[in-house]
């Protein structure tokens, strides 16, 4: 379990931003492990092929990726029990209030807009690793 505690998943086709927030993740905490995907299907296939005790400690993903967005990755990986206690997070641009409430609606546990600056960044990497940290163990 305490790898589990240690590893976090990122999807999200903009290479930039994963790049942006793994930086800062890791500058909070250098021990944790970030794996990243660039949309919906290889998330899911990462999960699939994650023995129980292998799964993240948490799943950050981006609203607007190819294939599926964040709300159709929660609505196709929310119906399988193996997946339920794994908190689930999504980031973005948009500030639509509909992919925000049909994220939540569909198991995120919250939804941020992606930081413009280095401060926002901090704040929410903070809350990110207190989201973890709060389902770890």
């Amino acid at each position: 379990m305490a790898e589990r505690e240690k590893y976090i998943l990122l999807a999200d086709d903009d290479l930039e931003d994963q790049e942006i927030l793994t930086e800062a993740i890791l500058a909070h905490d250098d021990q944790l492990v970030i794996k990243t995907v660039i949309n919906g299907p290889q998330l899911i296939r990462h999960l699939e092929a994650c023995a129980p005790q292998e799964l993240p400690g948490l799943v950050i993903l981006d609203y607007k990726m190819p294939f599926l967005t964040a709300a159709e990755v929660l609505d196709n990986i929310g119906h399988d029990p193996h997946y339920a206690t794994i908190p689930k997070v999504v980031w973005s641009t948009s500030r639509q209030p509909e992919h925000m409430k049909e994220c939540l609606e569909k198991g995120a546990m919250a939804y941020f807009i992606k930081p413009s600056g280095q401060q926002e960044l901090k704040e929410l990497v903070n809350k990110l690793i207190a989201i973890k940290n709060n389902q770890a163990g």
